[in-house]
């Protein structure tokens, strides 16, 4: 059973990825996870290439060059750090702060009707959701320690 739970999660994992993918290609023109790299930087406040490849798990190259886009598309500026070196300062434009409040609420909706459809009480689904990342954000920081 634990097996195929765990399964389980990682196809409904894939699943709205994809999902959210197809969306936001064909709604705002974004790929997913540029979108998610957006949300990290405004959550994130002014942070740096390295700490958005690190969120993300890639390298700093892959986030340099992502960046360079959003930079080119007016969602992201990028500012050399005044403490100096080859590390640049992300924060999110005007626009982009509306396109992620924007794909966020749009996200929202969508799945308290996807959720609903499948019969879970959208406020049961939303209190064990918080319930899980409250522990993994725990378990990260114990990790740190």
């Amino acid at each position: 059973m634990e097996r195929n739970l765990s399964f389980n999660l990682h196809v409904l994992t894939a699943r709205l990825d994809r999902a959210a993918d197809r969306i936001l290609r064909a709604e705002h023109n974004v790929s997913y996870s540029r979108f998610v790299a957006l949300t990290l930087v405004g959550e994130l406040g002014a942070s740096t290439q390295r700490t958005l490849a690190d969120y993300l798990g890639v390298t700093e190259p892959s986030v340099s060059r992502m960046t360079a886009v959003l930079a080119a598309d007016g969602l992201l500026d990028v500012q050399p750090d005044p403490a100096g070196g080859h590390r640049r300062r992300l924060s999110l434009t005007d626009e982009g702060k509306q396109l992620v409040a924007s794909i966020q609420q749009g996200f929202e909706d969508r799945l308290a009707a996807f959720v609903a459809q499948s019969g879970v009480p959208y406020e049961e689904y939303a209190e064990h959701t918080a319930r899980l990342l409250a522990t993994f954000g725990r378990l990260e920081r114990e990790a740190g320690k």
